[in-house]
C-alpha cells in the first residue's frame, strides 16, 4: 500500500502531461466566425479516420485513466 501513496502522484502527473499534450495536438476547423456563431452546421461535422481517430480515442483513454486515478487517490488518503 505504501508503494502506490508514494508512486501515485508521479502517475498522476505523466498522465496529466500525456493528457495536455494529446489535447494540444488535436486539430480543428473552427475558424474565427465560427467561434462567434458563423458558418454552417454542415461545413463543421466530419468523421475521424486514421491519426485523427486514433489521437481522439487516445485522449478519451487517457482522461478517463486520470480520472480514476485522480479517485484512487482521493480514497487511499
Amino acid at each position: 500500500m505504501g508503494f502506490i501513496v508514494t508512486a501515485l502522484p508521479y502517475v498522476q502527473i505523466v498522465l496529466s502531461a500525456l493528457l495536455i499534450g494529446a489535447i494540444l495536438l488535436q486539430q480543428t476547423s473552427a475558424n474565427a466566425g465560427g467561434a462567434f456563431g458563423g458558418g454552417d452546421a454542415l461545413s463543421s461535422y466530419h468523421t475521424r479516420r486514421g491519426a485523427e481517430k486514433t489521437l481522439f480515442n487516445l485522449t478519451i483513454i487517457l482522461g478517463v485513466l486520470f480520472a480514476l486515478s485522480a479517485l484512487a487517490a482521493l480514497f487511499i488518503r
